[in-house]
């Protein structure tokens, strides 16, 4: 308990590190960037002011007012990104998911993303509405006589600036269909900006008909190190236990496709050796307006 008391102590340090760049970094100006492909091969990115039959009138990210012949134009295209302080900040485009657990930002309607987890568990996932986000998948475990699978829909009704709240299932059964299924009802909230954020959530863990009295708790970050590279730590403290589950690991990510390389560390357990456990997942993500 000592051990898992000094962890908690660092985490809510960590979050209190995270809740801090989350205040300091926001930037209420901010808005969805243009990039503009010229004819000459350069891109330029900022924002459209305004423009006419014959012209674009764009203000760079670094303030520059420019006036561009519609001509010299090859390709436009509105980016998910943001700009914040005079920098153009790319999403995460896994940014609907810690290492395993759910955040509470929905995706897009139409945009979804292919994900695979300690290789043997692929995870499909499509946005509805910009509020419902269908998932779900199968395992793929090679001579197995049956497989596991998993449905995972989460809702979210309320999205303002920064902060998300969302709810949903997870619910996992064999193909063999010998059993009701096991999962979780949970409830999650994610506050901050593309450069840092918090995520915690409650879970109320199910076995056919019977719902557990006490939640396990979820705290998670972001952190975001360059435009490409952020680091992810996860964390699950489950009720009436002496052990926690605790996660820090980096996520590498390009415009469509993210990896995740972990360490996860059963705090109070009485593991030997090595005492971490490899965590492994990449998602492609598709449909998305970059």
């Amino acid at each position: 308990m000592r051990s898992i008391f000094s962890t908690v102590l660092v985490l809510v340090a960590l979050d209190s590190i995270l809740m801090t760049r989350c205040f300091s970094q926001q930037d209420t100006t901010s808005q969805r960037p243009t990039k503009l492909v010229l004819r000459d091969g350069s891109e330029l990115i900022g924002t459209i002011v305004k423009e006419d039959s014959v012209s674009i009138f764009f203000n760079t990210i670094g303030n520059i007012s420019m006036t561009i012949p519609k001509n010299q134009v090859k390709a436009r295209e509105q980016l998910s990104g943001q700009v914040e302080g005079g920098q153009y900040i790319r999403p995460d485009p896994n940014h609907t998911r810690l290492f395993f657990a759910p955040t509470a930002r929905p995706l897009e309607s139409g945009q979804g993303y292919f994900s695979a987890y300690q290789i043997f568990f692929p995870f499909l996932a499509v946005g509805v509405a910009d509020v419902l986000t269908l998932a779900g998948g199968i395992s793929l475990f090679p001579g197995a006589e049956s497989q596991i699978f998993y449905l995972a829909p989460k809702v979210t009704p309320v999205e303002i600036d920064n902060l998300s709240l969302s709810g949903g299932v997870l619910y996992i059964n064999s193909t063999s269909g010998g059993s009701d299924g096991v999962g979780i009802i949970y409830g999650v909230t994610s506050f901050g900006s593309q450069r840092a954020s918090l995520t915690a959530g409650l879970g109320w863990g199910f076995s056919g008909d019977e719902t557990a009295d006490k939640p396990i708790i979820m705290l998670g970050g972001e952190l975001r190190a360059s435009n490409s590279i952020k680091f992810i730590t996860e964390n699950w403290f489950p009720p009436d236990s002496d052990i926690a589950f605790l996660s820090f690991g980096i996520r590498f990510f390009g415009e469509s496709l993210a990896a995740d390389l972990g360490l996860i560390y059963p705090a109070g357990s009485r593991i030997t050796g090595f005492p971490f456990l490899p965590w492994l997942g990449f998602a492609y993500n598709f449909g998305t307006d970059r």
